[in-house]
């Protein structure tokens, strides 16, 4: 009987795991006869009855059409339902931000070409202007 005692305390150490994971990780709303909180407690003090009882009484049932099948559009609400990503060509938001991006990039390089000539000519007229009096002297 001495060898079998570690046996029984680890079978109820991984039964009071298996219960309460198997307990966090149901729904609220799913679990039966008391609320999880008290459904916690009653695993952890009462081993081995609490996780066995847990597992007859209050564990959620999953009915065979759950667990073996799964319809297509029963998973979410439309509202809520993951959308499909769309391509970037295909994204008419996308390609608004695109060509409205394209147009301010434009009108800067406009900008951009419009100062440096500017520049350029000031440049030009300042050269001309200490070039002019040095050659006549």
């Amino acid at each position: 009987m001495g060898r079998l005692f570690p046996l029984f305390v680890l079978l109820d150490i991984a039964l009071i795991v298996v219960a309460l994971i198997d307990c966090l990780s149901s729904d609220e709303s799913d679990i039966r006869a008391l609320p999880k909180v008290i459904w916690v407690f009653l695993i952890l003090l009462f081993a081995p009855i609490g996780p066995i009882v847990w597992f007859v009484a209050g564990r959620p049932q999953r009915t065979a059409q759950a667990r073996n099948t799964w319809a297509p559009g029963s998973g979410f609400p439309e509202a809520t339902r993951p959308r499909r990503p769309v391509a970037p060509d295909d994204d008419p938001e996308f390609l608004r931000d695109i060509a409205k991006s394209r147009k301010n990039d434009d009108e800067m390089f406009q900008r951009w070409e419009e100062d440096l000539r500017r520049r350029e000519d000031e440049l030009r007229r300042k050269q001309q202007g200490d070039d002019g009096p040095a050659k006549d002297g």
